[in-house]
């Protein structure tokens, strides 16, 4: 590996009012490798990386790329400069296609028109050159999250990146999808471009990485060779302090059901079967998992539960009164508490305060509500009383959603709704972005639901994850439910073959239901 630098970042300081994202930071990137930059939420990974690509312009410092100091004053000198950003959310046009998604802004012309033919005949040389399979004239709007984040690589590639930066690119992803992405990245090394990688996850940073720089609290702890350091040296060096990711220790669960579910069936947008038959229950004090790799009806069947999607066949009762009819609020009402697999489009609203974010679906009840009027006072303390409990990295109650990073929004929902005191949680992809001792402390909290008595039906692609909190696991292919795995017991590679479709075989799993 080369010693030439390809990025380095000198004494980079940044403040907002009086927060310090970075303080002082010192970051080398050599040409021709991996570099993870990794960190808690709020430590100032993505801060830095805008500052980088010129989207934040820093109060102090240097930016070099190829060894000269240069100033990156925004996203196109940075692109100038042989710079490109995959962002965590992405940024595509869902009623245009995949190849005119990819030359948006730079359209390739013919005699003054749009080239379509030619833009589609380039977007499958780039595909075919780096491994990411995409069709250039799907309809972005009609594809899953995987594919869309290899046009936002496509994008990038075309407009002539040797230093690609990635801002938690595995957070919407599944194994499988995350697994190619890795093998795309060292593809990219191979070619002598660099890879500036931001995780939460230190599985892959350990197996994707070359290099490590670990930030905390805006400050640069370390940078070192991946292969140097270990999975707990790395969190402590995150959190100062040790973190456990073992099997929560936990009662029997005896309640009573709270959610049943019987021959559910229910159709996707393109009204082909999404679920087919579900028969399962959620007892009170009980963890249910789902597992499955996205697609294959967790969502939909997010959407069913919590009255955002029509069942087309069969029975959802929740604490005993069928909700199949029953509008959102209606159900939320009953006692239903939803954490959504997207954040953004349907956790919070962006532009509202964290106050109104927290105040969502109990603005009508006291004390925050007094004689039909809002109590802000009351709303404003509550708020307070969350960001100190969750951890939520913010100026104040006042701060808009939007100036929260990813893991810190996804606090703010989880902080809502798991202080609704309702008696059934669904919870999808909890952990989604959040760093390693937020992912800890979350845990603890559905834990902490569990003994409470809440029934809780819990999603998410991370096995581990599953295997950490569930009292059974019960594994969904093509909109089925192919079998259930005792939590206590579970095998991953049991798992992983229902997931694939593959029937199971006892004593591996039992029938669900």
């Amino acid at each position: 590996m080369t010693m030439d630098p390809a990025v380095e970042l000198v004494g980079i300081t940044k403040r907002f009012d009086a927060v310090t994202a970075n303080d002082g930071v010192d970051l080398a990137v050599r040409r021709g490798e991996v570099h993870a930059v990794i960190g808690e939420n709020g430590a100032g990974k993505t801060t830095l990386m805008n500052i980088l690509f010129g989207l934040l312009q820093p109060d102090e410092g240097e930016i070099r790329i190829g060894g000269r100091p240069t100033t990156v004053a925004s996203p196109a000198a940075a692109i100038a400069a042989g710079l490109g950003m995959v962002h965590q959310h992405f940024k595509l046009v869902p009623s245009l296609s995949v190849a005119e998604n990819i030359f948006l802004g730079m359209e390739i012309r013919r005699r003054g028109l749009i080239d379509h033919a030619a833009q589609i005949e380039r977007t499958r040389t780039l595909s075919r050159r780096f491994g990411l399979k995409v069709e250039p004239e799907e309809r972005v709007g009609l594809l899953s999250v995987g594919l869309e984040q290899r046009i936002e690589i496509l994008k990038v590639l075309a407009r002539g990146a040797r230093t690609i930066i990635l801002d938690e690119p595995t957070a919407v992803l599944t194994p499988q999808e995350s697994r190619d992405l890795f093998q795309t990245l060292r593809g990219f090394v191979a070619e002598g471009m660099t890879v500036i990688f931001i995780s939460h996850h230190l599985e892959e940073v350990m197996a994707v990485s070359d290099t490590v720089t670990v930030l905390r609290d805006g400050r640069r702890v370390a940078s070192a060779p991946t292969t140097a350091l270990s999975k707990s040296e790395l969190v402590r060096m995150m959190v100062g302090r040790d973190v456990s990711f073992d099997r929560r220790p936990r009662r029997p669960a005896a309640g009573a059901a709270v959610l049943e579910v019987e021959q559910l069936w229910a159709r996707d947008e393109r009204k082909l079967p999404a679920l087919r038959g579900l028969d399962f229950q959620v007892r009170a004090g009980e963890i249910v998992g789902i597992a499955g790799v996205a697609g294959n009806g967790q969502t939909e069947l997010a959407e069913v539960l919590s009255g955002l999607r029509p069942a087309s066949h069969g029975t959802v009762r929740l604490r005993g009164i069928g909700i199949g009819a029953l509008p959102p609020a209606a159900i939320r009402a009953l006692g239903l508490a939803h954490v959504p697999g997207d954040r953004l489009a349907r956790g919070v609203d962006r532009n509202a305060s964290l106050s109104a974010n927290m105040l969502m679906g109990r603005q009508h009840r006291p004390p925050w509500n007094r004689r039909g009027l809002i109590d802000w006072r009351a709303a404003d303390a509550e708020a307070r009383r969350l960001i100190g409990r969750f951890d939520i990295r913010t100026r104040g109650p006042e701060a808009p959603a939007r100036s929260l990073s990813g893991g810190n929004i996804q606090k703010v929902v989880l902080a809502r709704e798991f202080t609704n005191d309702a008696a059934f949680l669904l919870i999808d992809q909890p952990t989604r972005g959040v760093d390693i001792g937020a992912q800890e402390a979350i845990h603890d909290e559905i834990m902490r639901q569990r003994a409470a008595g809440r029934a809780i039906l819990l999603i998410s692609v991370q096995l581990e994850e599953l295997a950490a909190l569930a009292d059974r696991i019960l594994v969904m292919f093509n909109g089925r439910i192919m079998g259930e795995v005792d939590g206590e017991h579970a095998d991953s590679e049991a798992i992983g073959l229902m997931m694939a479709g593959i029937a199971p075989t006892p004593p591996t799993a039992v029938t669900a239901g």
